[in-house]
């Protein structure tokens, strides 16, 4: 079943036979910029396919503080826009503040958790440590030195649970290689320090890797264009970031926030909420990009085995763990 199937109900599917279209969406981007390559940007791609393959228009705005969240959430809810998109986990108490305000509108979070979720609220998840497991394996087997790395943005249980699928598939692969993982800081500024990626990653180098994943927003850019420079191979994140750096990029882990955003604009005002959705490997919602940019750098035993991986995954013949499971990696201490 499709992410649309799971989230349309019967009054939307309705609507959007007869075309009907009663308010306008609007998207509220996360701290980092809507241009960040990376997570915001996605969901930026997937606005702007539901522009082009509708001809509807929808209205967005960059946050520039904390301060500003729940006055941006009220400003669209009363303006009548519907639904109201947000990107980032910092949205989700935000929105249950507001959400009870606005019976009417729908509020979507990607990446957020509430304990109990209001009836006009929709949470959007991903299974991130299942995609990161298969770049951890690709990673694994792109290795010459034995180690391998990941620099991560806000030190969050979010980003461990990227690092720690990304540990698990690099293990499975050689149960010898060494992984040496970074956060960038505690705050949310850590999503848009190039700078200290790049330092994040030349340090890291200097212990031998000569793999490196950023899952850190626009600070992955700077862990990019180290590795770039350096030689080594890089691992992206959430967009297709292969293009980046042609054949320096071996692949990017596909977080389908693109097609989140999309479907969520497409479901409208009958969007169907009060509920928490996960998407993994299952759902397409997460996966690994293959592009001419890194074609040459992918050799057919990977993508063979990674597939095949990915099968049993989905079968539930592996089983990558959460970090959340119980805020602990078996493959990787923080």
């Amino acid at each position: 079943m499709t992410f649309m199937q799971k989230t349309l109900g019967t009054a939307a599917a309705l609507a959007l036979t007869a075309g009907a279209a009663l308010a306008d969406p609007a998207l509220i981007y996360d701290l980092g910029g809507k241009f960040d390559k990376s997570f915001n940007e996605a969901a930026y791609n997937g606005a702007e396919r539901w522009v082009a393959e509708t001809g509807g228009t929808y209205r967005d705005i960059e946050m520039q503080s904390e301060a500003q969240r729940e006055q941006a959430l009220r400003r669209f809810a009363e303006a009548g826009f519907n639904p109201v998109i947000t990107t980032g986990f910092s949205f989700a108490e935000p929105i249950k503040n507001v959400a009870g305000d606005y019976p009417d509108t729908k509020f979507v979070n990607v990446d957020g958790f509430l304990p109990e979720i209001p009836e006009n609220v929709l949470l959007i998840n991903f299974q991130e440590h299942q995609g990161s497991y298969l770049v951890g394996m690709m990673a694994a087997m792109a290795s010459e030195t034995g180690t391998v790395s990941f620099v991560g943005g806000m030190d969050i249980p979010l980003i461990r649970h990227f690092a720690c699928g990304y540990a698990q598939g690099a293990k499975a692969v050689n149960p010898d290689i060494n992984v040496i993982a970074n956060m960038t800081g505690t705050t949310p500024a850590a999503w848009n320090d190039p700078v200290k990626g790049s330092e994040l990653a030349k340090a890291q180098i200097g212990q031998g890797s000569d793999v490196v994943y950023a899952a850190a927003g626009g600070t992955g850019l700077g862990v990019l264009q180290t590795a770039a420079d350096e030689g080594i191979k890089s691992i992206g994140v959430d967009s297709n970031q292969n293009y980046l750096h042609p054949g320096s990029v071996l692949t990017s882990m596909l977080k389908r926030v693109d097609n989140a955003v999309y479907e969520s604009m497409i479901g409208g005002a009958d969007l169907e909420t009060g509920k928490f959705m996960t998407l993994g490997l299952a759902e397409e919602g997460v996966g690994y990009a293959m592009d001419e940019n890194n074609a040459d750098l992918v050799t057919e035993e990977m993508t063979a085995a990674v597939e095949e991986a990915k099968q049993k995954i989905i079968a539930g013949e592996i089983e990558v763990v959460s970090y959340y499971a119980n805020d602990s990696c078996p493959a990787l201490d923080f």
